[in-house]
Parts: structure tokens; C-alpha cells; sequence
């Protein structure tokens, strides 16, 4: 019976036993993306299947969180500390350690459809137990493979008197694969829904708000409320901030955006704050950097570079860290209804969202159709839930009652519709939504602010399913093709891409000899409602190039063995030297436009293969202004920018302390070089042997705990940083 569920439980070892009494011994676990797993229950599931070898185990997920792990004792002393202060109680999850120890027992089976970028290149198991699927599929494909029970993170909270959950940081595809489990029961096959309870989860609103019923049992103990995994920020490059400047004109006032995490993300939210709150100084950046002159065109039709006045609404399947910089500088204040008829009227400019509830509203509806003329049950519920009547009021028997006042609500009726207007009105309209998303991830100050908010301020954000926010087609539970439609005006769908090719097909998520480097997730589904939302764009990131040691080479490519977006997808490429607009151009235009926003390195290489192929003409020559497409330039507009403190490394914050940005980036060039040549390392370290440590060196040597060697490993390793140090310009 429903209301018997759930059952609870302290002892995650005797919630196993449970699941093994209710579906067997041959379970298929289904857990979310990233932030929302269970991870005690996790471990304890995956704790039996090692010890009972009759238990088969498979584990269907994605992006399963681990804190960095070391490989010599250098890389020991400067993780170890860090680890210890942003990963202190966080619980590991066993089956991960196990995967990258090659340790998983034969009845154990671990399959993933999106990776941490190439966190899994190189491991055999997960590369042949990887899922390709669009991550509004992911639901049904987990289905398919069987899934039985499902495991879920959540927050808790006592609501109207009543305990209820949230599925928080992870609606995205729990909601639906729990539904799944629902039917499932209701057919009489042998399923379970678990969750596991973490009062460090912020309580999200919206469709994430779920009964206690939807799980068959619960796991909730003092002991278990673990820290939650904090993915810390990246350093955000002169290249990234370029890209983000660009992007950041691409978004129009009053318009829908969608962004990811990472630098590029970060680089975006810089550049629009920028232009919100320095709008000077943004427009004479884009004029340094040549974006006035070379795309204006793009910008003027598609963006702008004015303040945002409408403001921008957001609809994404990650609520970002970036996304709350941009609402606390006052950027993400357009707001949506979840109603159509409220909705329309507010494109329209017919309401405004709180504005004070006036007669014309109801007559407004009731002109829609949206209400009937005399009011039924359903209409009163939807007056009263959006704040247009009084919360006090009740409806018995087809009639309003008011205190000890009762009267048929019928708007054709002069004496009862005057009533209704003059003693049943409510103050303002119930508040829009500012933010739609399906998963959250990010820094643990990222989860600090999330759980600071008011709980007004939290209910402006509507965590819901990617059915809802990467696509319009289908009447899913939580929204309507019409609504998206209505909400989502002058969208700009902004996602990162790793190489383009002349063609205009993007490479994203893998290599050309079929290894993942991470998934598709939700990028086609953007893109594709790029192209079907008749105002909206989808934008993907490029950096022109990349380098290994001192190889570099083009992101932008003729042709590659692998597509993550097709060509007949192409819409806007933006690289570290511009905009390039494809959708509906020829071929022959397409590769002109990528080649103008190519390294100038690189231009001549790729025009000449796309002459041999008769793709472009005999005759053509890449325009002057665009010959230019050196990084110095880049580095030379933003200098003086620099100087004064903006496009910082970390624009919105980091856990790492000064020392260790230093180090990090010393020993990484260093660890490049010495890949490179180790003669040349070896030759450097001689010169330091026999050199005094140099005083500026002192505080990072003490960092690493390498300021007093005790043996000769030890005064090696010190060397090896002073050289790292030296080598990058720090000392």
C-alpha cells in the first residue's frame, strides 16, 4: 500500500538485506548524475556483491564523483592538504576506487553514459561498458538495461506540517526513472526505490518536491550526513575569457540562456557582468579585441552589448555556480510562469510577475478562456495557487466562501462578480521562476549560497526534469510544448565543443578511435532546440587550438573521425578569435567564416585542403583582418585590462590559497616539459644541485613540506620545485 511506504532505515548493511528480499539477487541499480547518488547505500550494495559472488550487481550512472588521487610522493605533498580541506567528509564511493584499481569482481558490472572529461580514456572496463545516449534518454535507456532499483540523495524538510523530500541537486533524469520504478510496482514486478537523506542538500523547489511515498525505504542516520563532493572552480585563461567576451554578445536582453560548468561557463557570466555592470569598459574591451569591427553584424542581429534591462531568464540543465553571480549582480531577474494563459499575458506585457492582482487580470483570463465564466473547482485552485484570490478563501459546492460570506462565482453576474472583486482579491501575484535546471554541481561555497537563500529566494529556482529543460516536444508531467515555447524567448543555447571541422560537424565527447572522452549529455538536445525555436541559437565554444609540451595544434579541422553534432546542426562556432554564423550557410561560406576565426597558424594548411577538395574556390584569400589570429594579440588587448585587476584567474573565487595556483601551475608546465625532454630537465636541475634556495621559493617549499629535506629524495624533490618555479617565472 502506498501509504506504508516508506520504510526507514539506519543500518545501510540491513538495507541491502531488505532490497535482496524484495527483487533478488540479480539487481540493476539505476543512480543520477553526479551529485545525487547514495553513497553509503552505494557501498554497502556493492560491499555484499564482493562478498556474495551469487549476487550480480550492475551499476547504471553517470559522472560518478572522486576527489584527485596522486601517483608519486611530489604530487602526494600538494594534493594531500587540499584533498583534506576541500574533501573532509566526503565519502568515497568504493565501486569508483574499484574501477580505477582494475580491482571490480566478475559478478560486478559498471556502466556510465557520461564521464568526467577524459577521466576514463585508458580504462578498459568503462570503456566498453559506456552508454552513448542524449541525456534526455537516459531515463529510458537505464529502463531498458534493466534497472530495478533506483538510489537517490535527498534533502528533507518539514512542509505545511508535513515531512516531505527533494530531489535537490538532481531531478534531471531521477524524477522520471523513479516514476519508471512506479509503474513498474504497480505491475506487479519486483522494484524499489531507495533514498538516502542529507541535511547538507539544500531543499530545492519546484517539480523536484516529491511525497515520502515515492520510495519503498529510506536510509537516514545522524552519521550519514556527508559533506558534499565540491567540484573546485578553473583557472579561467586570457583564451576563455576571449571566447566568453564573444559569447557574452551574443546574448540578447530579455532572452533564455543555457551555459555548463567550467571556465568557458565562467568566462561567459565575466563577460555579462561585465557588460551589466560596466558597460564602459566591456565596449571598449569587445572594440580592443576587434568584435565591434569584425562581428558586429552577428552581435547587433542575434545579442547586444547594453545593459540588460529585461533582464534574462534561464533554462539549463545545470544550475551553475556562475548562473548565482549572475542573479546576485541583478542579471537573472526575467521571469516565467509555469501557466499558460499567465504566461501569455506576461509576454504579452499584459502583467508584470508580484505585480499587485487587479479585476482586469480575472477578466484577462476569462477573455483567454483560460477560466470559466462561472468559476469551477479547478478554476478557483489556479487563481488561488498563483495569489490572484486570497489563500484564506475555500470553494464548497460550486461556491466561493469569504468568512461567513458565500456566493456563486459568476463573472456574467454584476452582483457577483462586484464581490469577487471587491473582497476576494488577493495582494500581488504569486512570484515567476528565474531559473529552470535539472542538476547542480559546483564549489562547497556554491552549496553554502544555495542553502543561505531565503526560502522565497530558493523558490525562484524550479528544479525539474531534462525532458522539461533539453527539450520541447512531448506533454512530459512537468511542462507543455506551448509553455516552453512561450518561456524560452530569444534563447541562446551556449555549450563547449573540442573541435570543429570545415564541414561545420563538432567533435565534443570523443576520438576517432571510438575511445569517450566523456558523453554527450545534453548537447544535442540544445542544439536541436536551437534550430527548432524560431528566435533562439545554439552556440558552441571552441579554443582554436590545443598543445601538448610544444606541439600545437587546430581545433578547427578539416575532417575528423568522429561527430558529436552533425553538419546539417551547425549554427554559431565561437573561438578565442570570433564568431562564426554556418546556420544555412553553403559549404563554401561555412568554411570561410571558420576560417576566419581559425589561428592564423593554421589558415593557409586548412584553406589549401579545402581547395584540393573543390570545396571553396582556386582563387579565394582569407580577408587581411583576419590574418591577425595570434594568441599575443589576445594577450596584448587584455593586458592593460589586467593591470587593473580585471579577468582575473579566478573571477568568482577559488579553494586553492595563492601558493597553490603558483605550484599547481609550475609543476604542471613542469611535468609537461620534462614529457617533452628530459635531457633538458636534467640539465636544469644540475644548475640547482649545488644552488642555495632562494628566499622567494621559501613559502612554497614550506607548502609542499619540502622547506627542511631530511633525506635525499626529499632535497631531489625540493630542487625539482625550485626549478618548476624558476622555469614558470614565479621565483
Amino acid at each position: 500500500m502506498q501509504n506504508e511506504r516508506p520504510i526507514y532505515f539506519t543500518d545501510p548493511d540491513k538495507l541491502v538485506d531488505f532490497i535482496i528480499d524484495k527483487v533478488g539477487k540479480n539487481i540493476v541499480l539505476g543512480m543520477c548524475l553526479g551529485l545525487g547518488k547514495p553513497n553509503h547505500f552505494a557501498n554497502a550494495i556493492y560491499k555484499k556483491a564482493k562478498e556474495d559472488p551469487d549476487l550480480r550487481l550492475k551499476i547504471l550512472t553517470a559522472l560518478s564523483l572522486e576527489p584527485p588521487t596522486w601517483s608519486s610522493d611530489l604530487e602526494r605533498r600538494f594534493l594531500e592538504p587540499l584533498v583534506q580541506r576541500v574533501w573532509k567528509g566526503y565519502v568515497n564511493l568504493d565501486y569508483v576506487t574499484a574501477v580505477r584499481k582494475n580491482e571490480l569482481p566478475p559478478n560486478v558490472e559498471v556502466g556510465e553514459f557520461f564521464y568526467k572529461a577524459g577521466g576514463y580514456l585508458d580504462n578498459e572496463h568503462m570503456q566498453q561498458n559506456y552508454t552513448s545516449t542524449n541525456y534526455t534518454h537516459a531515463a529510458r535507456d537505464v529502463r531498458d538495461n534493466g534497472m530495478n532499483v533506483g538510489g537517490q540523495l535527498v534533502a528533507k524538510k518539514v512542509l505545511n506540517g508535513k515531512p516531505m523530500f527533494s530531489m535537490s541537486s538532481n531531478s534531471d533524469t531521477a524524477l522520471d526513472a523513479f516514476r519508471e520504478i512506479e509503474r513498474q510496482r504497480k505491475e506487479g514486478k519486483r522494484v524499489a526505490a531507495i533514498g538516502q537523506v542529507n541535511n547538507n542538500l539544500p531543499f530545492m523547489y519546484g517539480d523536484a518536491v516529491i511525497e515520502p511515498h515515492f520510495f519503498d525505504a529510506v536510509l537516514e542516520a545522524p552519521d550519514m550526513h556527508f559533506t558534499l563532493f565540491g567540484a573546485p572552480r578553473e583557472p579561467v585563461t586570457v583564451i576563455d575569457y576571449v571566447i566568453g567576451m564573444h559569447a557574452s554578445g551574443l546574448i540578447k536582453d530579455g532572452g533564455t540562456l543555457q551555459i555548463g560548468i567550467g571556465s568557458l561557463g565562467d568566462a561567459i557570466a565575466y563577460g555579462m557582468r561585465i557588460r551589466h555592470l560596466q558597460n564602459e569598459v566591456y565596449n571598449n574591451v569587445m572594440r580592443d579585441l576587434g568584435v565591434h569591427d569584425n562581428f558586429g553584424d552577428i552581435i547587433n542581429r542575434v545579442g547586444g552589448t547594453a545593459i540588460f534591462e529585461k533582464g534574462i531568464y534561464g533554462s539549463t540543465e545545470m544550475l551553475v555556480d556562475a548562473f548565482l553571480h549572475l542573479y546576485k549582480a541583478g542579471i537573472m531577474k526575467r521571469k516565467v510562469y509555469d501557466n499558460v494563459p499567465l504566461q501569455k499575458l506576461l509576454n504579452a506585457g499584459k502583467i508584470q510577475v508580484k505585480q499587485k492582482v487587479t479585476p482586469a487580470i480575472i477578466e484577462m483570463l476569462a477573455e483567454q478562456a483560460a477560466i470559466h465564466p462561472r468559476l469551477t473547482a479547478k478554476d478557483f485552485t489556479f487563481l488561488q495557487e498563483y495569489g490572484i484570490l486570497k489563500a484564506e478563501l475555500k470553494y464548497e459546492n460550486g461556491e466561493i466562501v469569504n468568512g461567513k460570506d458565500r456566493f456563486v462565482a459568476d463573472l456574467r453576474d454584476a452582483n457577483s462578480k462586484d464581490r469577487l472583486f471587491q473582497s476576494c482579491l488577493g495582494k500581488q501575484l504569486k512570484d515567476g521562476f528565474w531559473m529552470h535546471a535539472g542538476f547542480f554541481l559546483g564549489p562547497p561555497d556554491f552549496y553554502d549560497v544555495l542553502n543561505n537563500m531565503s526560502e522565497e529566494e530558493r523558490m525562484q529556482i524550479n528544479m525539474t526534469s531534462v525532458l522539461n529543460t533539453n527539450q520541447l516536444y512531448g506533454n512530459n508531467p512537468y511542462s507543455s510544448e506551448e509553455l516552453k515555447m512561450l518561456q524560452r524567448k530569444d534563447a541562446r543555447f551556449i555549450n563547449a565543443g573540442l573541435m570543429v571541422m570545415l564541414s561545420g560537424a563538432v567533435v565534443s565527447d570523443g576520438l576517432e578511435d571510438l575511445r569517450v572522452i566523456s558523453g554527450v549529455g545534453g548537447q544535442y538536445n540544445f542544439v536541436a532546440q536551437g534550430h527548432a525555436l524560431e528566435d533562439a541559437r545554439g552556440v558552441l565554444m571552441i579554443r582554436s587550438t590545443r598543445a601538448k609540451g610544444k606541439d600545437v595544434s587546430s581545433n578547427v579541422v578539416f575532417n575528423y573521425g568522429h561527430t558529436t553534432v552533425p553538419r546539417h546542426l551547425r549554427d554559431i562556432i565561437v573561438t578565442e578569435y570570433g564568431i562564426a554564423d554556418l546556420r544555412g550557410k553553403s559549404d563554401k561560406n561555412v568554411i570561410c567564416a571558420l576560417l576566419n576565426v581559425t589561428d592564423s597558424r593554421f589558415q593557409d594548411g586548412l584553406l589549401q585542403r579545402a581547395k584540393q577538395a573543390k570545396k571553396i574556390p582556386a582563387t579565394y584569400q582569407i580577408p587581411d583582418r583576419f590574418r591577425n589570429n595570434y594568441p599575443e594579440r589576445l594577450e596584448k588587448a587584455l593586458a592593460t585590462y589586467k593591470e587593473k585587476s580585471l579577468f582575473p584567474v579566478f573571477p568568482f573565487g577559488t579553494a586553492f590559497t595563492d601558493e597553490e595556483i603558483v605550484l599547481g601551475k609550475s609543476l604542471r608546465e613542469f611535468k609537461e616539459k620534462a614529457a617533452e625532454s628530459k635531457m633538458a630537465v636534467l640539465s636544469g636541475l644540475v644548475g640547482q644541485l649545488v644552488a642555495p634556495v632562494p628566499e622567494a621559493a621559501k613559502k612554497y617549499l614550506e607548502r609542499m613540506q619540502l622547506d627542511k629535506p631530511g633525506n635525499r629524495q626529499e632535497r631531489m624533490m625540493q630542487k625539482i620545485v625550485i626549478l618548476a618555479l624558476k622555469q614558470a617565472g614565479q621565483i
